[in-house]
């Protein structure tokens, strides 16, 4: 690859990522379906036209949000489901990864939590493929310890499902108690900053392992109460899931 080459690949991913981090900026107040394209290009200064380089519509955008919100995700539970062994180990892990997710993307988790049931067709499809896939891992996880006390294929998937719910309205408390904890209507809001800040860091979502934990029932340093109080509450419903699923075969 040539130097001018290179410095146009490099530029064109500037622009694309300043697309997506001004969208994500403009949906803190309004839904994607209201999301004018000459409103994201104005706020990144660039032609109306410049946008189809990189997305073929507003729709494609979300979707592409999407699957690097989600996406980054997959690679940390799946790190949780391989390493952790004990129930409870599982759900302490999994509920610090959901709350620095949370911490790290506002944004995005934002705009997950009310784009799932809105309007755009191919976001909520990418978004319910997305989990579904997180259905699919927490199943082959269960499966072989369950498979062999008599649990049909249906209802470990159902379970998963249960699971995958939870972690999605755990990250919906998460950002709800970080917003009133920064005194905000809404996570990231009033902070210019905060897309940037998830920008910064990707790369240690992506890198598919959570930080180390502190007390796993949500006391971290730096938590606020609201965190800390939804980290734990959390942590017991999660509990009780799987107390149940210990006895679901019993009748």
């Amino acid at each position: 690859m040539s130097h001018t080459s290179g410095v146009r690949q490099a530029q064109k991913a500037k622009t694309r990522r300043a697309l997506m981090d001004a969208a994500l900026r403009l949906l803190e107040d309004q839904s994607l379906s209201s999301l004018g394209l000459r409103e994201v290009t104005r706020a990144v200064g660039v032609a109306p036209a410049a946008f189809y380089r990189h997305f073929r519509d507003l729709s494609d955008l979300g979707v592409t949000l999407v699957e690097e919100c989600l996406g980054s995700l997959h690679h940390m539970i799946r790190a949780i489901l391989a390493d952790q062994d004990g129930d409870e180990e599982r759900i302490d892990a999994t509920v610090e990864a959901v709350a620095e997710h949370v911490r790290r993307y506002p944004a995005h988790i934002r705009f997950i939590a009310r784009e799932r049931h809105g309007g755009v067709r191919a976001v909520r499809e990418a978004i319910a493929a997305e989990l579904g896939g997180f259905a699919d891992e927490v199943a082959a996880a269960f499966a072989p310890s369950l498979s062999p006390e008599g649990w049909p294929p249906e209802d470990v998937r159902m379970l998963a499902e249960l699971y995958v719910d939870h972690m999605v309205m755990t990250a919906t408390a998460f950002l709800e108690a970080q917003a009133a904890a920064r005194g905000g209507t809404g996570a990231g809001q009033g902070e210019p900053g905060a897309v940037q800040e998830e920008a910064r860091g990707q790369e240690v979502i992506g890198a598919g392992r959570p930080g180390p934990l502190a007390d796993p029932r949500g006391a971290r340093p730096g938590r606020s109460e609201d965190e800390r109080r939804v980290a734990a509450t959390a942590r017991k419903q999660l509990l009780l899931i799987s107390l149940g699923r210990r006895h679901w075969r019993d009748g």
